[in-house]
């Protein structure tokens, strides 16, 4: 995807136990690195159909509150998903990350080592 530091942790598209953010170090290249890669791009994939499905769901006059519900639910889901995609890539570009004060080594672009 992008070239990363060597020793850099990137947040991963998934959370762990308790819903703990998780991390992988490396360069970007290994396979937990490529599976995230994929999850991401499924992510987002998925975040755009479901905007199209919501903007059908909208304009439809019969569309019920219990669907519309269920929808919002579903853009919510989707919203924190891409969100956690964006703080990924922000923090590999070196943007802090306001979010995240417990980042293993500080908020911003995280390098292990020299």
């Amino acid at each position: 995807m992008s070239e990363q530091a060597p020793n850099s942790a990137r947040l991963l598209p998934w959370v762990g136990v308790d819903g703990k953010p998780c991390y992988v170090v490396g360069n970007g290249e290994g396979q937990v690195s490529r599976a995230a890669d994929r999850v991401e791009a499924m992510q987002l994939g998925m975040a755009y159909e479901l905007l199209d499905h919501a903007d059908d769901m909208v304009d439809d006059d019969r569309s019920t509150s219990v669907q519309l519900r269920h929808l919002a639910a579903a853009l919510a889901y989707s919203l924190r998903d891409v969100h956690r995609v964006a703080r990924s890539r922000g923090l590999r570009l070196g943007i802090p990350d306001a979010f995240e004060p417990d980042h293993p080594t500080g908020p911003g672009l995280v390098r292990l080592g020299p």
